[in-house]
Formats: C-alpha cells, structure tokens, sequence
C-alpha cells in the first residue's frame, strides 16, 4: 500500500513538472543594465500633440529624466517643465518593430504614480493597420489608472464595434489600495478563445471571442507592448491637473511574455 501511493505521489508531481514545463518565456526585460533601456528591445513615441486624448506631455526620446533603468527597475519619470509648451514632459516606450506577439500571457510587475492628472498604462497596439484607422485594429489596456480616481485599475479592450466613442467600451475593474506604494503584477491571458485580465495572478475581467469578424475580435494579429504616463488628457484630466505633485513615476521590475499561461 504504501509502495502504491508513494508511485501515485511520484505520478502527480511528475504530472505538475511537465505542466509547468510546457509555458516558456518568449520575451523578457528584467532591467538589470543602468541607464537607458536597451534599444533592442524599446523605442520611443515622441511629441507633443495629444495623442488623440488631449494629453498635455511631450514625450521624450532616450532622455534619462523621462525614462532611465535604477536600481533594476524600469523608471518612467513624468515633469512639470515650462520649457515645454503644454507644461510636462514623459516618456512612451514601446516594442513596436522589436517585438509583437500573437497569443500568449504577458505580465508586468510595476509601482504606479499617484495624484490628480497621472494617467499611467501597461497596453498593447497591432504592429500593422490591417483595416484603418483606431479602433479598427483593436487596443487591448492590459493596465489603465487615472489619478482622480486612487486605487481603481482598469482592464479594456477596444475595436470598431466596442469603444468608447460609440459608448460601447468592455472593461473590468479591480480596486488595489496599495497601487504606488507596492508592486503589483498586470496580466493577460490571451488565447483564441478570450483574453483574461489578471492582477496577482486573480482575473477580474474576462473578453471573449464572440466568433464574428475582426470588428468585435480584431485580436488574432500580432501586438506590441507600450508602457506610459499621460498627464491630463481626455480620461486623465477630467479633474483637471495637480500642480504640487511632480515629478510623478511609474516603476516596472519586470516584463515578462510566456507562450502560453505559467
């Protein structure tokens, strides 16, 4: 007896060995290089023209202020600057042409900035505009938080037939009270079938393939990651802009994208 459920243990563990064996990790940044991010992995959004949301940054290319590694972290620092003409400069880093992937289970561990204006986001964009112009594409917001409203991550998918410009947006939510004092991880789980919105490995937010054409699931291509901070804008002002909170950081220990879910 004893001899059969040591072998029934031994058949379990090896059962859960190759479960866990079958996720690999495709992509990664642990930020372990100081200085800029390495180039063979981001690049860089710049300018100042709103960027369709009446944002009032000027992002930055390879600027240590706005975007630096430290202390094996990610920063991507925002600033009030007069120099500028709408007041703050940022940085918007992005794997576009570097790297994009269809499927899989993409994490990012990170520390947001907090005060009325930030408008932080962990998303991805399809490398290429098979059918026009935003949202025709799809947007997937793997990690939204807006200032005026501490505490409350946003998870949203975009497309031609769910946006917010027709007042048909899918989202979820989930409150993390501890969102600029702590690291939490943001994830999706994105498969044929629907993408899973997770954050500390918990789903609160579930899209599912509907079956019908790209205007609903447009997410069958490959999409890059793009990492931010907003300042005001059409979500992220709605409260308008602290003046006596900046600089303002999002720190990022990881980026980590797997095959399949770990």
């Amino acid at each position: 007896m004893k001899t059969a459920l040591s072998f029934s243990l031994l058949l379990f563990c090896t059962n859960l060995c190759v479960t866990a064996q079958e996720a690999r990790i495709v992509w990664s940044d642990e930020f372990s290089t100081e200085g800029l991010p390495d180039p063979s992995k981001w690049t860089y959004d710049v300018g100042d023209h709103g960027w369709g949301n009446q944002e009032l940054e000027f992002y930055s290319q390879s600027d240590l202020k706005n975007a630096r590694i430290e202390n094996g972290t990610l920063v991507i620092e925002a600033h009030a600057d007069s120099e500028y003409s709408k007041g703050y400069t940022s940085a918007r880093l992005l794997t576009k042409g570097n790297a994009a992937w269809k499927y899989g289970y993409i994490e990012v561990k990170a520390k947001l900035p907090h005060g009325i204006g930030t408008w932080p986001a962990i998303w991805m964009l399809p490398e290429e505009n098979l059918y026009g112009g935003w949202p025709k594409n799809g947007e997937i917001d793997i990690m939204e938080h807006v200032g005026y409203d501490p505490g409350k991550v946003h998870g949203t998918v975009h497309t031609e037939a769910f946006n917010h410009s027709i007042g048909t947006q899918i989202g979820g939510f989930q409150l993390v009270p501890d969102f600029n004092t702590e690291f939490h991880t943001y994830a999706i789980n994105w498969t044929e079938e629907k993408i899973d919105f997770i954050i500390d490995g918990s789903i609160y937010f579930t899209f599912e393939n509907s079956g019908n054409d790209y205007k609903e699931w447009p997410f069958y291509q490959p999409f890059h990651l793009i990492l931010n901070i907003a300042v005001g804008g059409g979500w992220g002002g709605v409260q308008g802009v602290a003046t006596d909170i900046w600089p303002q950081r999002m720190e990022v220990d990881y980026v980590r994208v797997y095959d399949k879910k770990p």
